[in-house]
C-alpha cells in the first residue's frame, strides 16, 4: 500500500515521513522543486495549486494524508489559496485518479468558538473569523461533500521532537498580551503520527476527530518548561475555554496518547 503525504516538509509531515520509513510504510511525498524529504520516501514534484501536477502523485496510492497548509503569514489570500483551493484541487485529483483512496486530512482545534462554555466538540457549529481556521473549515466541508472515503483530524497545539513550537509561546504571549492562565489542549508529534496511523486503518472513516492529549496546559507552564518564564497574573481570565478541545471521541476509538502530558514529555527529554 502506497500512501501519499502532502506537507511532507513541514513540522508534522517531516516527522511523520521518518516514522513511516522506520515502520516500512511505502510512502510518496508531493513536494515543490528543491525541497528535501527523508531518505526512503518516493518523491513527486508538484504543487497543490497546480492541478495538472497532481495526477502523477495520486496514481496507484491507497491513501492520502493531507497535511499541507499555510498558517504563519499575514497574507490572508495566501492562506485561502493554499488551504481551500489547494485542498479542492487535491480532492478533484483524487476523485479523478484515485477514487478508492482513503483521504485523511488534518485540520485545527482553532476552529472552535472563543465564546464556548466548554471544550470544543466535533459536532459543534463552528464559524471562525480568522483566515486560517475559517479556511480549514471551508476545506473540511469540501472534503465531507466529496463522496470520497474521508476522515478529518482536528489537531490541538502540536509540539515535540525538537520542532521548536513550544519556544514560540513566550514571544506570542507577549505580542498578543495573552493571559498566562490561558490554557491549550496539546498533542505531541508522536501522538499525531499515532492518530494518523489509526485513521489509515479505517477507524475514523467518515468522522471528524479531535486529536489531543490528556492534560490541557497553561501558557505560564509552557513558557516555564522551555526556560522563558512569562509574568504571572491574578486578573480574571476572559473566555477560559478558548483553545480547549474534548478528546472523548478519540478515546472511544481506543486511542491512548503515548505522551499524555507536557510534563511527561519534558521528563523524557522529547520536547
Amino acid at each position: 500500500m502506497t500512501i501519499l503525504v502532502t506537507g511532507g516538509t513541514g513540522l508534522v509531515g517531516s516527522r511523520l515521513l521518518r516514522r513511516f520509513v522506520d515502520a516500512g510504510v511505502v510512502c510518496r511525498a508531493l513536494v515543490r522543486p528543491g525541497k528535501e524529504i527523508p531518505a526512503g520516501v518516493a518523491r513527486t514534484e508538484g504543487d497543490l495549486l497546480d492541478a495538472a501536477s497532481l495526477r502523477a502523485a495520486l496514481e496507484g496510492v491507497a491513501a492520502i494524508v493531507h497535511l499541507a497548509a499555510v498558517f504563519r503569514t499575514q497574507n490572508e489570500d495566501d492562506i485561502w489559496r493554499a488551504n481551500l483551493e489547494g485542498t479542492k484541487n487535491l480532492i478533484a485529483a483524487a476523485k479523478a485518479h484515485s477514487p478508492q483512496s482513503r483521504f485523511v486530512m488534518t485540520s485545527t482545534g482553532l476552529v472552535y468558538d472563543a465564546k464556548a462554555s466548554r471544550p470544543g466538540l466535533e459536532d459543534d457549529t463552528t464559524s471562525p473569523k480568522l483566515a486560517y481556521p475559517a479556511s480549514k473549515i471551508a476545506a473540511e466541508n469540501e472534503l465531507r461533500a466529496s463522496g470520497l472515503n474521508w476522515s478529518i483530524l482536528r489537531l490541538a497545539f502540536v509540539y515535540g521532537d525538537g520542532d521548536g513550537h513550544l519556544a514560540s509561546v513566550p514571544p506570542l504571549a507577549a505580542r498578543f498580551g495573552w493571559h498566562p492562565a490561558k490554557t491549550f489542549s496539546l498533542v505531541h508529534q508522536r501522538d499525531v503520527a499515532g492518530a494518523i496511523e489509526l485513521a489509515l486503518t479505517g477507524a475514523m472513516d467518515g468522522q471528524i476527530v479531535n486529536i489531543c492529549d490528556d492534560a490541557p496546559t497553561t501558557l505560564y507552564e509552557m513558557a516555564s518548561l522551555v526556560g522563558s518564564p512569562i509574568e504571572p497574573s491574578a486578573e480574571p481570565l476572559i473566555d477560559p475555554w478558548v483553545g480547549r478541545m474534548d478528546g472523548s471521541r478519540l478515546r472511544s476509538l481506543g486511542f491512548q496518547p503515548t505522551v499524555p502530558t507536557l510534563y511527561q514529555a519534558a521528563q523524557r527529554g522529547i520536547l
